[in-house]
């Protein structure tokens, strides 16, 4: 009987919440989405201000609040998120049943101020999560949050840069959401490692021009096709670039395109091509580095190497000399193999500790 008041009491409270809290009964006090406390780091949609709409991995919501608890308030079959409270170890959360809309991240705090990061750590298209805020202790609210870092990096990339299979292990596994685990990809351990901010532009199985097992003439959804949308597959909502200005730009796609026979070198050269001026336009100042992922092997990945190579180099005789090439290691099953032999999370951890200094150098971060 207790849960069904509790969910009313929701209906009830949910129309005209401001930016400030509200005390939600018998369950304490509600924050809503739009608190102007609360950071979001990634492409999110405020087009419903108490329903804050996200589908690309790596995602973030941060927030400080005072008190000795924190709830989560998501709609139901949201995914999967790893949270991590003060310095405490990162733990999984889950959205993941028709009943599923508030989850407990915290109870028995000391009652003082503690900040909370929650990712969202799957490719949740199908699933279209809407974070709808906090619940804290009764009378308590948010503070004012620490600064994000000031160092920020945008990853555009595939199924590697998404965290497929990474918490399997076994090659033979199939793609499950359960075992895909942003946070512990390359590109979030880098941004980590770095003190920077990260978004994640990626999907399992996108191409440059043609996605996986695709026709030769190329995919109409490849990631040129995806990239100006801010809910991926949703063209009702372009994405505003000036809200996020990375200093420097690492994209890891051409693994699709060459991992079966029939593609068209021609059409992958003009798509890397096509899309660094795209990416380019939108950020003169970036630096951009095309990189090689680590399930690349034998010809595709001398064909990958080799037109990457002549992109960098037509483009720095055009007077772009931001441009720059990094080459994964190809993995080779000694740090184990991840569901459909996608890197482990071993070999994740190989590629941030092989990108991590190269970029270090490049941007001059020094601590």
């Amino acid at each position: 009987m207790m849960k069904k008041l509790f969910f009313f009491a929701i209906a009830l409270l949910w129309t005209g919440f401001s930016s400030f809290s509200k005390t939600l009964s018998l369950q304490g006090e509600f924050i809503n989405p739009s608190h102007r406390y609360i950071q979001y780091i990634g492409r999110i949609s405020h087009k419903t201000p108490d329903a804050i709409r996200f589908n690309y991995p790596g995602v973030q919501i941060r927030a400080s609040f005072r008190g000795t608890s924190l709830k989560m308030y998501a709609k139901p079959m949201s995914g999967f998120f790893m949270v991590k409270i003060d310095n405490a170890a990162p733990f999984k959360i889950s959205f993941n049943s028709p009943s599923d809309s508030i989850v407990t991240l915290a109870t028995a705090l000391n009652d003082t101020v503690h900040t909370v990061t929650i990712m969202n750590v799957i490719e949740a298209f199908h699933r279209q999560p809407e974070f709808k805020g906090f619940l804290l202790d009764k009378g308590k609210n948010l503070v004012f949050p620490p600064n994000l870092p000031q160092r920020k990096i945008e990853f555009i990339g595939n199924s590697i840069t998404c965290g497929y299979g990474i918490e399997s292990v076994e090659a033979s596994d199939p793609f499950t959401e359960e075992t895909e685990n942003h946070y512990y990809t390359y590109a979030a351990i880098t941004a980590r490692n770095l003190h920077a901010q990260h978004f994640a532009i990626a999907r399992s199985g996108i191409g440059i021009y043609r996605n996986y097992n695709g026709p030769r003439e190329g995919s109409p959804d490849c990631m040129p096709a995806m990239y100006y949308q801010t809910l991926f597959n949703d063209s009702s909502e372009i994405w505003d670039f000036s809200r996020y200005i990375p200093d420097v730009v690492c994209i890891n796609l051409g693994t699709n395109d060459t991992s079966t026979p029939g593609y068209d070198t021609d059409r992958l050269y003009n798509a890397y091509l096509a899309f660094h001026k795209t990416v380019r336009n939108n950020y003169p100042k970036a630096k951009i580095v095309w990189l090689t992922g680590c399930m690349l092997h034998g010809e595709s990945l001398s064909l990958v190497k080799n037109t990457l190579d002549r992109l960098s180099n037509t483009l720095h005789k055009a007077g772009d000399l931001e441009v720059y090439r990094f080459d994964m290691t190809p993995q080779t099953g000694e740090l184990g193999y991840g569901a459909s032999w996608h890197p482990s999370l071993l070999q994740q951890q190989r590629m941030a500790d092989e990108l991590t200094p190269f970029l270090r150098k490049l941007m001059s971060w020094t601590d």
